[in-house]
């Protein structure tokens, strides 16, 4: 490119987008949130605000972490995270996890070969409860697009109870490239559909020891029809009373409960 040549405007939005992620930062609070990620070595800690009561509960963490903390009086716990957050006099300013490359995860992460995909999710409190379901059951990761879905953020750690330090939770540009790169890689996409005439167990059994991407999507909407036709089969979670729709975060652990059993 010449020296008076100017960038194209694809190249500046992405130089844009970079220097946007590298100066992102994320707030947990609560004890128990603030406490895992003070534990977590790959978690990058820039600021820790606790009262006195809060430090007494932390300090073991905070020794651990070598960070010097920021002590508040409880009425000046003045920190950016929303009005009403139950915080518990603890809060920590964080850059968010980076788990690395989809492949590297799903093919030699720890855990079993499964992974939760999903689908324009995007309320912190459903992310989080998969996230921990995603680890009571060992899957490898749980993966969302970048945009429309829900990012790292206090509520969604809080949720989380801990799992957001441990589980990965990879966000990517497209997610029907991810379940291709994934299909590539031998993983069979189930995409869950109350609609669908095929019951969970019978899609795991045939799978046989295949590795399983569950696919799910959000509440009202469900799976977007890119997403449908990328799956390679549609499942349901069978159902006996009259009403057959589950919360999404409560269809992941039901669905990864059934992966898990085979």
């Amino acid at each position: 490119m010449s020296g008076g040549a100017k960038k194209p405007a694809w190249v500046i939005d992405k130089e844009r987008a970079k220097r946007a992620a590298a100066s992102e930062t994320v707030w947990l609070f609560g004890l128990h949130a603030v406490r895992d990620a003070l534990l977590n070595p790959r978690r990058e800690k820039l600021r820790l605000v606790l009262t006195k009561n809060a430090y007494d509960k932390l300090a073991d963490a905070v020794a651990e972490a070598g960070i010097e903390p920021d002590i508040v009086d409880p009425r000046k716990f003045s920190v950016p995270i929303d009005e009403g957050s139950v915080h518990q006099g603890a809060a920590l300013e964080v850059k968010p996890l980076n788990w690395g490359k989809l492949a590297d995860v799903a093919i030699s992460g720890e855990g079993a070969p499964l992974v939760v995909l999903l689908d324009r999710v995007t309320d912190p409190h459903n992310v989080g409860a998969v996230l921990r379901s995603a680890e009571v059951f060992g899957a490898r990761a749980v993966i969302a697009p970048r945009h429309h879905s829900a990012p790292e953020t206090g509520a969604l750690a809080k949720t989380a109870s801990g799992a957001l330090e441990r589980q990965p939770y990879l966000r990517v540009t497209n997610l029907s490239d991810a379940m291709v790169e994934l299909r590539d890689m031998g993983f069979v996409l189930l995409g869950l559909d109350g609609e669908s005439e095929t019951p969970i167990d019978q899609a795991v059994a045939e799978a046989g020891s295949r590795p399983i991407a569950l696919v799910m999507g959000a509440e009202g909407p469900g799976l977007r029809e890119k997403t449908r036709e990328t799956c390679d089969r549609l499942v349901r979670i069978p159902y006996a009373g009259g009403f057959g729709s589950l919360n999404v975060s409560n269809a992941a652990a039901v669905a990864l409960y059934a992966v898990n059993r085979r």
